[in-house]
């Protein structure tokens, strides 16, 4: 994935809106100042990638999370759409497909960064397979953000498991609880050996805490210890997002390292408010200490005040 295209889109769940900043310019002090015209801010055009994994599975990267692909001699599926943009580009170029028609695309959650891409592969996909939770979430986040425009909805929905034989490979969803968001799943290409774990990974990066859309950070941590321990030690894990120096793409060891850091966060936030640190000053922190590779590069675009927030919040307010 083009990694600084991730870092403009990667918080497009929770905000899609560009503004265009004009600045005001007096030629003369007789003359009022003009408005410099407006022009739109316009996205650099995708960088995308295919990648081969294991046994006919792969992912896919350009503006978005990581898609997931599935080609064999009898089936294709993918798991997450991104932009249609890019998702136009990924339908095109999956490698082997030849025009066949999708036994299955998987949302691995809500976010518009996963689903937008939808109505491009709704055409030609028997179904789109999700959490039950994931239409309410997707009309809820339209809601609050009407420039998303229209969105596509899964049409096959689980509470909990969802499993089939695509082609020669079995495909396994399940959904352990809240997280990133209320309607996370895990998707485990069985044979392969080839894990899709959506957002609960953001690969040495702070997350997005959506709190409106059924983020629970004290759960997510618990979600990815039964990650760790039901799925293969030696599974290939495809994340959300990662940065660039550390991929896409990982072992066991990286969801622990995630699963550490949530911990930590939850304990600093923990920490505060016992000291009587008020929310508006525990946002301000930029980096949190002792997690440097987490740390972005300009800490004025840090996600690290909005992970405090949403865990004060969490801490503070009404248990769910």
């Amino acid at each position: 994935m083009n990694r600084r295209e991730f870092l403009l889109t990667s918080g497009a769940a929770l905000s899609f809106g560009f503004v265009a900043r004009g600045a005001l310019f007096g030629q003369s002090p007789a003359a009022p100042p003009a408005a410099a015209p407006k022009t739109p801010v316009q996205m650099p055009p995708p960088v995308t990638e295919f990648k081969t994994l294991r046994r006919n599975t792969g992912y896919f990267t350009g503006r978005g999370g990581t898609i997931g692909w599935l080609v064999n001699g009898e089936a294709f599926a993918v798991v997450d759409t991104q932009f249609p943009e890019t998702a136009a580009i990924c339908l095109a170029g999956l490698p082997g497909r030849a025009q066949r028609t999708l036994d299955a695309v998987i949302n691995s959650h809500h976010h518009w960064d996963h689903t937008a891409g939808n109505k491009v592969f709704r055409p030609v996909a028997k179904r789109i397979v999700a959490h039950q939770k994931v239409p309410a979430l997707q009309a809820a986040a339209a809601a609050r953000n009407p420039q998303m425009g229209e969105f596509t909805v899964p049409d096959t929905l689980f509470a909990d498991t969802w499993r089939a034989d695509i082609g020669d490979e079995v495909v396994n969803a399940r959904h352990l609880g809240a997280a990133h968001t209320g309607g996370d799943i895990i998707v485990h290409f069985e044979r392969a050996n080839v894990v899709h774990l959506g957002d609960l990974v953001f690969n040495r990066l702070y997350p997005v805490t959506d709190r409106p859309g059924g983020c629970s950070v004290r759960n997510w941590v618990k979600v990815l210890e039964t990650a760790l321990q039901t799925y293969p030690k030696d599974a290939i894990y495809i994340y959300g997002h990662g940065k660039p120096a550390f991929g896409v793409t990982g072992a066991a060891a990286d969801l622990g390292l995630m699963r550490d850091f949530l911990s930590a966060l939850v304990a600093h936030v923990e920490r505060e408010i016992k000291a009587g640190t008020p929310r508006a000053e525990l946002v301000k922190l930029a980096v949190l200490p002792r997690w440097p590779d987490y740390e972005p590069a300009d800490p004025k675009t840090s996600r690290l005040p909005g992970n405090l927030g949403a865990v004060y919040d969490e801490l503070t307010g009404p248990r769910a």
